[in-house]
């Protein structure tokens, strides 16, 4: 499809049409009038503005959320800004069905009208006087504002749709990606999608933008406050990344899917197709026939909000790994799948489930010859050595029994007490007191079968390849 043609048809569905946008600025009216009556109910004098993508008119049509912070003043002490901007956002809320979130700190999220609201309490912070992250919001509102021209909106538009359809759109703890504030200032840089696109495309080794020149020639103390790969200098606040909540692996999906679409340009990368579950019989044969083990644990109820779940689930994650990898079991890959609810799985793909009853040991180098005579006095006469000591390449090496032959086992094992020697986040370790189980290959279809969410999960996995990647 031609580019022109792709991105113009791209626009026309994700840009306000007139109606969506008077919906909106009446709903913020009204909001705001609510809010700010509230403040006055409880005798506090606040400032209540309209922030992110709606005052920005970088909004999609598909995803109108409306952001309202409330900069309460700075002589609130921060204990009390929690409790003072909930009290104030539940009370406009009324009857409106309304949770709470939590990023660094409480904020209410509130659905009027199929819309939904994240009302945000924050000090009115002069700039670098921050007290909590979201004091630099305002600002950065301000700052896009003034500074994106009207011919960028749709650009910042198709930038976003894009990073949604690849799948790494969102600084949220689960997606690890790029958030709104950071593709406008990639369109400030760049000037447009078709340049952003080009620039990662062309990604070697380190991508950095400071569009106000703050480090100008200072090269070496900009690496060494900012070693990221992708580094945005927030133009509010010289001292912080915009891109840090980027996680590596989404940067470059985002870098692989900008080559692949200079390639081919086509709607599927704005809009991702449906991944269809395949049969269970398919994915029976799938692991039958790939050669390779599958290991899940899955646990049950997790009581916490999304960022807060997400992270105790990867530091998880990253635990278990470890755990497999230090006890010789080679991990291939592996992913998380949760509801957020009741049920989560973490999925391992490993070379082999079971393991030879001998391992090397390697000892220090002959050069180290106290290293060495340490180790000859612990090995050269113990009964549980199979073969050994003996010199290869330099070095002594012993074989020796494997403690631990079985994943499976091994996670049974060190999970029993919720994992508390295998670095498990601590609602996951609840969570695995009360009850776990660990699945091996089509141990899991049943579970498959049963839950149709985690067959599309588990079929994107099994497959691995990037739905945008053509052969």
């Amino acid at each position: 499809m031609n580019y022109n043609a792709l991105t113009t048809r791209i626009l026309q569905k994700i840009t306000p049409k007139p109606e969506e946008r008077a919906k909106v600025d009446a709903l913020s009216r009204e909001l705001l009038q609510k809010i700010s009556a509230a403040c006055q109910s409880e005798g506090i004098t606040a400032t209540v503005r309209v922030e992110g993508s709606v005052a920005k008119d970088t909004w999609l049509s598909e995803t109108p959320d409306i952001d309202i912070f409330i900069r309460l003043p700075t002589s609130i002490d921060r204990q009390f800004l929690d409790e003072i901007g909930l009290r104030i956002a539940k009370k406009a809320a009324g009857d409106a069905e309304q949770l709470e979130r939590y990023a660094e700190h409480p904020y209410l999220e509130v659905f009027v009208e199929g819309y939904r609201v994240d009302i945000v309490p924050c000090y009115d912070a002069k700039p670098g006087e921050w007290q909590s992250a979201t004091d630099r919001t305002p600002y950065h509102t301000d700052y896009i504002k003034t500074h994106l021209s009207k011919e960028m909106l749709g650009e910042v538009r198709l930038l976003k749709r894009f990073l949604q359809g690849i799948g790494v759109y969102g600084a949220e703890i689960k997606v690890g990606g790029f958030s709104g504030y950071l593709c406008e200032l990639l369109i400030l840089r760049y000037g447009s999608f078709a340049k952003t696109v080009e620039a990662f495309a062309d990604y070697s080794k380190r991508i950095v933008v400071d569009i106000e020149g703050v480090y100008g020639d200072r090269e070496r103390e900009l690496c060494l406050l900012f070693p990221e790969p992708l580094v945005i200098v927030d133009p509010v606040d010289k001292g912080r990344n915009v891109a840090s909540p980027v996680q590596l692996q989404k940067l470059y999906e985002f870098i692989a899917a900008s080559r692949a679409f200079q390639k081919a340009p086509s709607e599927d990368f704005f809009y991702r197709p449906p991944t269809h579950a395949q049969p269970p019989n398919r994915i029976e044969s799938h692991i039958e026939n790939q050669g390779t083990a599958h290991l899940y644990l899955t646990i049950g109820e997790l009581i916490a909000v999304p960022d807060v779940l997400w992270g105790q689930l990867y530091r998880t994650k990253r635990s278990l790994r470890k755990l497999l990898e230090t006890n010789g079991f080679c991990v291939l890959r592996d992913a998380i799948w949760s509801n957020e609810k009741s049920l989560s799985v973490f999925v391992f793909e490993l070379e082999q489930l079971v393991l030879p009853n001998v391992k090397r040991h390697l000892g220090p180098q002959l050069e180290r010859t106290r290293e060495c005579e340490n180790f000859l006095s612990k090995y050269a006469d113990d009964k549980q050595v199979i073969t050994g000591p003996y010199i290869e390449n330099g070095r002594w090496i012993v074989e020796v029994p494997r403690k631990y032959t079985d994943a499976a086992a091994l996670l049974r094992e060190k999970l029993a007490d919720g994992g508390k020697n295998a670095g498990v986040a601590e609602l996951v370790a609840k969570a695995l007191q009360k009850d776990f189980s660990v699945l091996l290959d089509e141990q899991v279809l049943k579970l498959y079968t049963e839950n149709s969410d985690f067959a599309v999960f588990l079929t994107d996995f099994l497959s691995g390849k990037p739905f945008w990647l053509k052969t």
